[in-house]
């Protein structure tokens, strides 16, 4: 069995609603976990646990800048995820279609008479 380079899946990385905050917030700009724990209710190392998570998916990277840890999106893992959805799109669009012919048609209500 091929052991994955990632600790977490994208999947699993995305699951919470902070970590998917953090991508947001990430994808402006790099930022320091002091920044970055200043958008969240929770502690700095609570930010940083998440910040694991990300970066254990591949999502986001980490470098040193002085004494500091900066950290910045890393958004090809997330094309998985696109692709995963895309495969459903096909049966979205089809329900989307029939509501759409539903609602334009000119039929009757019977129970409108």
């Amino acid at each position: 069995m091929v052991a994955s380079s990632a600790k977490h899946d994208v999947f699993q990385a995305i699951a919470d609603p902070t970590r998917r905050k953090l991508l947001k917030l990430l994808s402006h700009d790099e930022m320091p976990v002091t920044a970055i724990s200043s958008h969240f209710p929770t502690s700095r190392t609570a930010v940083s646990k998440h910040l694991r998570i990300l970066a254990d998916a591949g999502l986001v990277k980490e470098r040193k800048v002085g004494r500091e840890t900066r950290y910045k999106l890393e958004p090809e893992p997330l094309n998985e995820l696109k692709d995963w959805l895309q495969f459903f799109e096909l049966y979205w669009q089809n329900k989307l279609t029939a509501l759409k012919l539903f609602v334009e048609s000119d039929v009757e209500d019977p129970s409108q008479k």
